[in-house]
């Protein structure tokens, strides 16, 4: 499994989404097209979860991770809202998938704020069911299983 291209079509949906003249000096996929000080978050994370990842290092630790988790299998064009600051996006996206380990589904709906400088993603802001991931992958346990190195406990 690939470090940077864990989600099929991923980087191609935040392309689309996004416009290749925003990210045209970004990579095709997702972690060329971040920062290196990204700061990624997730509001919605259950309590005692990866709340939130500094840096591209990070996030290229953290991705493999999370494909051992899901595996994922589409992922659906998103409807992008691009803000007046011309730099903020709000996308509406979907993604099918199921649990690696149980065959959970994983059939998850996403808001996403995504802010930009100089043509890279610098803050990504993901809203997620939690009770789909939980489902998906046999409970809160199996989830916090792998991840301690980027809790801040």
């Amino acid at each position: 499994m690939s470090d940077t291209n864990s989600i099929p079509s991923f980087g191609a949906m935040l392309r689309g989404a996004l416009g290749d003249a925003i990210i045209a000096r970004a990579g095709e996929n997702f972690l060329e097209m971040c920062h290196e000080d990204i700061v990624f978050q997730f509001p919605f994370a259950p309590e005692g979860t990866v709340r939130e990842l500094h840096g591209r290092d990070a996030m290229a630790a953290y991705l493999p991770k999370v494909g051992e988790l899901i595996d994922f299998e589409s992922m659906s064009p998103a409807i992008a809202h691009r803000s007046t600051d011309g730099v903020t996006f709000v996308l509406e996206f979907s993604c099918k998938g199921k649990g690696a380990k149980t065959g959970g589904r994983y059939d998850q709906d996403y808001i996403s704020v995504i802010r930009l400088q100089n043509g890279r993603i610098v803050r990504y802001r993901d809203y997620w069911n939690p009770l789909v991931l939980l489902n998906a992958v046999g409970g809160l346990g199996r989830l916090k299983s792998g991840f301690e190195e980027f809790l801040d406990d």
